[in-house]
């Protein structure tokens, strides 16, 4: 651990770095207090970009309390040293467990779908909070959720929005191959785009791929994002699903976003 922190008298140790958010760097941190440990996101001050998804991140999370959502403990700023800029820091809840695409990793590189069921239901839980509260994540995939001892949580709200607002930086924003037709085509996103990525995220669960899989093995991105944004395809649904699963990832993976089953809906799905 190094790099001691104090501000208004919360003194923390920032420690190794443990991921990357969609902005940002991700290191593990420890209250010399009591010796707890938490994540803490940075983000250079010089940086506007990453600052204004970083106070997005925390405004958002601060007004939510859900059990399938990261918690958000505060923050603080840090100045700058000889050898290191002045950064601005938010401080999260500490998942030892990584996330979904860890653990496939430890697992043999994709999950058993009985355990893709449990942690779809705990994904679910956790956007159908958000979309009642108005909230729209925009980056749903198996990086972004992080296990749990009894469930799994969202985290990364860095490109997360309120309902009608614009997307951070005046744009769409999300990863390519789990973005939602309309998403990729630059229009509005929604609670159903959140759905359709989510379709794509059981799809990487089952696995161990990213969606569309050969379908753009090898292609020059811009390719695969008109196949995304202008055919009439879907991703490929892995032959071995069952028959649950298949209906399941139907009613996400409707290219008319208002066709598509709500989360309150899908959490009725006996798939999970």
């Amino acid at each position: 651990m190094e790099n001691q922190q104090q501000k208004q008298g919360f003194s923390w140790i920032r420690g190794k770095a443990i991921g990357a958010g969609s902005f940002g760097t991700v290191s593990l941190a420890v209250n010399r207090a009591d010796g707890s440990l938490f994540a803490v996101k940075s983000a250079e001050m010089g940086n506007s970009g990453e600052i204004a998804a970083l106070e997005n991140e925390r405004q958002i999370l601060e007004s939510l309390d859900c059990p399938q959502v990261i918690r958000c403990l505060g923050g603080d700023d840090t100045a700058a040293e000889p050898s290191k800029p002045a950064m601005k820091n938010v401080f999260l809840e500490y998942m030892p467990g990584g996330s979904l695409v860890d653990l496939m990793a430890k697992l043999g590189g994709k999950l058993d779908e009985s355990l893709v069921r449990i942690y779809t239901r705990g994904i679910l839980q956790g956007l159908e909070f958000l979309h009642r509260s108005g909230i729209v994540h925009c980056d749903i995939k198996g990086k972004n959720i992080l296990v749990g001892c009894e469930s799994v949580k969202l985290a990364d709200f860095g490109a997360a929005k309120r309902v009608g607002a614009k997307s951070m930086a005046g744009g769409v924003k999300g990863t390519p191959l789990w973005m939602a037709p309309e998403a990729v085509r630059q229009e509005e996103q929604g609670a159903a785009s959140d759905i359709w990525s989510l379709g794509c995220t059981v799809i990487e669960m089952l696995t161990g791929k990213a969606p569309w899989g050969e379908a753009v093995s090898g292609s020059n991105p811009m390719v695969a994002m008109y196949k995304i944004a202008c055919s009439n395809e879907i991703p490929e649904l892995p032959s071995f699903v069952s028959s649950a699963g298949r209906d399941f990832l139907a009613k996400c993976l409707c290219r008319d976003p208002c066709s598509r089953a709500s989360a309150e809906e899908l959490l009725r799905h006996p798939f999970v």
